[in-house]
């Protein structure tokens, strides 16, 4: 039966003609990179045929020689890559080139500045892959087949990336995917032997299939020849690997243009046999915070890709790292399920974790570590939470911002604040909130500060849950400064405040009986008039924020209002008789301190109305 083969033009979604003109515009002066992608594109399809080929044989179609053939014209002006992996089907090639389907994509064209040299180095969060002919070609063609489909049910993709693009079927009679690039006028210096030798041998030397090319020069009766090592890298001994070639093969691996921070290449041998080499990026993914995407490390079985992504390989606080594991003690046909509880991979995944770990140590004690943390800090807090065997060493690579390093970007670690604790200082004290500037100018702090006593400053959602799992460090507890029942700081004299009037605290507690559990004379405050803190184990009023923001119903709790006894305007409410007037006061009180830590009120307007009134009155008095 013959597939209907009627030519379709469709237009790019609004995603990829930004991204066709932003890799056009932006990554025009390194158009050589072009070469290196689809190449890239054409190992990864061989690797998934490998996999798919395990379960179906009949997949190989009889040629299970895999390569990647480029040919060129120098007088057509022409560069054509062909590889024989697994090819794409009709709606495959819709979904791959006409669409971006990759989640955070439109907060990632939200960073974009429009600065070609600043949004270069941002595309190499995002990955650009096939898209990429574009920067030499003005015309590129796509003829592909997918293994086990028919012959009839090949598909031509064409489009001069200006916002649109024909699909048709065709009959095509071998699997895989050819792609033709039609050069601009500017860059037909690609279409030459000697120019694509060097760059294959530059940027994908250590693609694991073999790259061949028309014999050129002595040898040019023996046909073709293979341009590369045709080697997986990992499998080189170390000796024979430069750093640049542990560089160009991360990104290969990743899709990033970017060199990475450093790297750890092992090979172990014995009861368990298994080769990693991992790299930790010097910039975070645009889908970083997409915990559900596919990250990471690849999993090979005997040099036979299998899976990418695997949380079995690496835990997901540490999903920023890429690289590859290759091990002969799995199965080929492996499964996640045989992965899940496979004691081999368990073993391979600790030592993966230590390994990077320990990087990440080694960076801690240089000056890359301040790139790493602005990148990776937030993820690798979840380690704290996740991963109890090693919550002790990760927690000595947590940096914060503490009210002893006010300057922007100054962060501090766990042993620095302790190794400047104060004799008598019993606990690592924190706040939280929303925002840095909330928690930096936040009233719980201001005794803390007359004492001179460093707090942690933990503006980040994470931060919620860190404290709950970290709860203390070298044997000193951490506190919240928010806790009711934190003990005064050492050096605070009990004697400071005016004695409590006790009947201004049980007005203004009668006041707002319905809003507040408590109100009583704080020790916390120098300055301001009021503020609101948490008791016994209620969770804070930060993390009750995090929790309806992501549509949890969390029950109303009442909190303890403290109050400075010595400020003029708690003072001034002693004098007030009129009840309305009190209460107006008391809500004012109230409202103030939900502002003060970051909250939100109820009613805007109402505080906005008090507030202008009393004002009004106080102006009256004063007159």
């Amino acid at each position: 039966m013959t597939t209907e083969t009627t030519k379709e033009q469709r237009g790019f979604e609004s995603e990829v003609r930004q991204l066709l003109d932003l890799v056009i515009n932006s990554l025009y002066s390194n158009r050589e990179i072009f070469l290196r992608e689809l190449v890239s594109n054409a190992s990864d399809a061989a690797d998934k045929l490998r996999f798919a080929a395990l379960s179906d044989d009949a997949l190989y179609e009889g040629d299970g020689d895999l390569a990647v053939d480029i040919d060129y014209s120098e007088e057509l002006g022409t560069i054509t890559i062909r590889d024989n992996g697994i090819g794409m089907s009709r709606d495959e090639v819709i979904a791959n080139l006409g669409t971006i389907a990759k989640s955070g994509t439109r907060e990632f064209f939200s960073h974009l500045s429009g600065d070609a040299q600043k949004d270069s180095q941002l595309i190499g969060q995002f990955g650009v892959g096939f898209y990429a002919a574009f920067i030499v070609a003005d015309r590129v063609t796509v003829t592909t087949r997918k293994a086990g489909l028919s012959q009839d049910e090949g598909v031509r993709w064409e489009s001069d990336g200006k916002g649109e693009y024909t699909v048709e079927t065709v009959r095509r009679k071998k699997r895989g995917t050819e792609i033709v690039l039609t050069l601009k006028e500017d860059a037909k210096e690609f279409a030459n032997g000697w120019r694509l030798r060097e760059i294959c041998k530059r940027y994908s030397d250590h693609v694991s299939i073999p790259i061949r090319m028309p014999a050129e020069g002595e040898d040019k009766d023996k046909g073709r020849e293979v341009v590369n090592q045709a080697q997986a890298m990992w499998t080189r001994p170390k000796a024979e690997l430069s750093d640049d070639d542990y560089r160009e093969f991360y990104k290969h691996v990743s899709h990033d243009f970017s060199d990475p921070l450093t790297w750890v290449h092992t090979k172990v041998e014995g009861k368990l046999e298994y080769t990693s080499l991992l790299y930790i990026p010097s910039q975070a993914p645009f889908d970083l915070w997409d915990r559900d995407s596919s990250h990471g490390v690849k999993l090979y079985v005997q040099r036979v890709f299998i899976m990418d992504g695997a949380e079995e390989l690496l835990p997901r606080y540490l999903r920023f790292v890429r690289g590859v594991i290759d091990t002969n003690d799995l199965p080929l046909n492996v499964s996640r399920e045989i992965l899940q509880r496979n004691k081999a991979l368990d073993s391979i995944r600790g030592a993966s974790v230590k390994k990077v770990l320990g990087l990440i140590e080694s960076l801690a004690a240089g000056e890359d570590y301040a790139r790493f943390w602005q990148a990776f800090g937030r993820v690798l807090k979840e380690g704290v939470i996740e991963d109890f065997g090693n919550r002790e060493r990760i927690a000595k690579l947590l940096r914060f911002v503490s009210t002893r390093e006010p300057e922007a970007g100054v962060v501090v670690s766990l042993d620095d604040y302790v190794g400047r604790m104060k004799d008598d200082q019993e606990a690592i004290y924190y706040i939280t909130g929303d925002s840095l500037q909330t928690v930096r100018n936040s009233p719980h702090l201001e005794v803390f500060r007359a004492r001179d006593i460093e707090v942690l400053l933990l503006d980040e959602p994470v931060d919620e849950w860190l404290v709950t799992h970290l709860t203390e460090y070298g044997e000193k507890p951490l506190k919240s400064v928010v806790d009711a029942e934190l003990e005064a700081p050492a050096g605070a004299d009990e004697g400071e405040q005016p004695a409590a009037d006790s009947g201004v605290l049980e007005r203004i507690k009668a006041a707002l009986a319905e809003r507040v559990a408590d109100v009583r004379a704080s020790r916390r405050l120098t300055d301001s008039p009021a503020c609101l803190v948490s008791g016994g184990e209620q969770m804070s009023a930060n993390l009750e924020r995090l929790l309806r923001a992501a549509g949890q119903d969390v029950p109303e709790t009442k909190r303890i209002l403290e109050l400075n006894l010595g400020h003029p305007l708690v003072r001034l409410l002693e004098d007030v008789a009129d009840e309305d007037r009190f209460g107006n006061w008391a809500a004012l009180l109230y409202e103030q301190s939900i502002l003060a830590e970051g909250g939100k009120l109820d009613d805007p307007a109402g505080f906005v109305r008090r507030m202008n009134d009393m004002v009004q009155q106080l102006a009256v008095q004063g007159a």
